[in-house]
């Protein structure tokens, strides 16, 4: 059976890795975080004090820079891994996302992943969620779905995930983040956030995650039955 790559696409905290996850886990694909890509170049950054106005030492560091993904039995997920490094908890803390915008804007840094997220998904049978793939990464996806949510749904949600992490942040600062990540993130010059014209707009303000994962699936099973019908025999 022939399968499909399937694009996530939106804003910051508005459930496209929560809803990504579960339906790779569903239909069996793999899920590519590539959000977590660029967070773990972030912190590669910020550790080795890369200054983000010199392009040779960017060059040069993303040379040394190999992100993987490997399964975690205890979560059922994919973990992060940064040069054989787990990183996916230390990725998610607050000051990577303060900084991961600004990183992800760098021409260089966001054609080395999208190359490697192409690499990646090449076989295809893949859920991806980020920021680009339905318009640069896979703009050949045969599910692309845009995901939005009200900007304090969206702030609340985080709040509650970094709680669940121990990590107790101000609502208010929480709120500063995302509306500087997603000016940044809309107006870079290097595959901006933008809905593709094909891409299914899906806004999870009112939705829970399963209504999330149900809207996603019933797309993705449509279009994996479309794609691998057989020709009935002409009858004798």
């Amino acid at each position: 059976m022939r399968k499909i790559v399937i694009a996530l696409d939106g804003y910051s905290a508005c459930g496209k890795s929560s809803t990504a996850k579960l339906v790779a886990s569903q239909l069996g694909y793999t899920y590519i975080d590539t959000g977590a890509m660029y967070r773990a170049v972030t912190l590669y950054f910020y550790e080795n004090y890369i200054e983000l106005t010199n392009p040779k030492a960017i060059a040069d560091a993303l040379e040394k820079i190999e992100i993987s993904f490997r399964f975690n039995p205890n979560t059922q997920h994919s973990d992060t891994y940064l040069n054989n490094l787990n990183v996916e908890d230390e990725i998610r803390k607050m000051y990577i996302s303060e900084r991961v915008s600004p990183v992800s804007a760098i021409p260089e840094v966001r054609r080395a992943m999208v190359r490697q997220q192409q690499k990646l998904g090449k076989k295809r049978g893949v859920v991806m969620d980020g920021r680009d793939i339905g318009t640069t990464v896979f703009p050949d996806a045969e599910v692309k779905v845009f995901m939005t949510a009200d900007l304090y749904t969206r702030a609340f949600r985080r709040q509650k995930e970094l709680i669940e992490k121990d990590e107790i942040v101000d609502l208010d600062e929480i709120l500063e983040n995302l509306k500087t990540r997603d000016r940044i993130d809309t107006t870079r010059a290097e595959s901006p956030l933008k809905k593709a014209e094909d891409a299914h707009f899906l806004d999870t303000t009112f939705m829970t995650v399963d209504e999330q994962v149900e809207y996603v699936l019933q797309l993705a099973t449509s279009s994996i039955i479309q794609i691998n019908k057989i020709a009935k025999p002409l009858e004798i």
